[in-house]
């Protein structure tokens, strides 16, 4: 089946203007893990610029809704993570994306999942979020900081702390990629997009 092809069985969210931003440093047919996948609506995107998928989620409405993907040879893994083990020990990818979910115990497990030369995209709410609305428990609020102090053992090419407004929220959000190792005398370069 052509990745094109692949519908969702419903109308999706556009994919997160973050992941947007950074998935171009994704290593080129390369596979992707989106963590707390929900909906699916990056692996729709994902899958539909020529990346193998994985999603992982503890919904079985989530599972169900990622049906179209998994016929198309996506893997759905439908897993409690946050009370059971991680259901994909040792496997690398060459992009992790988590956004809107945060189980502090899984920060290093996503960073050693990143395979040599892939990218970790990561957007959740923060610090400040208890002011505007929901989710607003310590517990599901990155602290400042956290996701650079997570990320240690990766470059960081992107990094934001602070407020948006439509909807009103405060984010965290990384990408990070794990570094291979160069050529001599050639620096690795990370492009970013943007006005220049």
């Amino acid at each position: 089946m052509n990745a094109l092809a692949v519908q969702p069985p419903q109308p999706l969210s556009p994919p997160s203007a973050w992941v947007r931003r950074w998935c171009h440093l994704i290593p080129a047919g390369s596979a992707v893990l989106d963590v707390a996948c929900g909906s699916g609506r990056h692996l729709y995107a994902l899958h539909a610029q020529g990346h193998p998928v994985t999603g992982v989620d503890r919904s079985a409405e989530a599972v169900e809704n990622t049906r179209p993907l998994a016929e198309a040879g996506a893997r759905i893994v439908q897993a409690d993570i946050e009370n059971g083990p991680w259901p994909l020990p040792g496997e690398r990818f060459g992009g992790v994306v988590v956004t809107n979910y945060l189980w502090r115990p899984l920060l290093p497990t996503l960073v050693d999942s990143i395979a040599e030369g892939g990218v970790l995209i990561y957007e959740t709410f923060a610090a400040g979020n208890q002011t505007v609305g929901k989710p607003s428990r310590p517990d599901f609020l990155l602290a400042p900081g956290e996701l650079l102090r997570a990320c240690a053992a990766l470059r960081v090419v992107a990094y934001e702390d602070g407020f948006l407004d439509q909807p009103a929220r405060f984010v965290q959000r990384i990408a990070a990629v794990r570094e291979p190792r160069p050529a001599p005398d050639q620096p690795l370069r990370h492009a970013l997009m943007g006005a220049g």
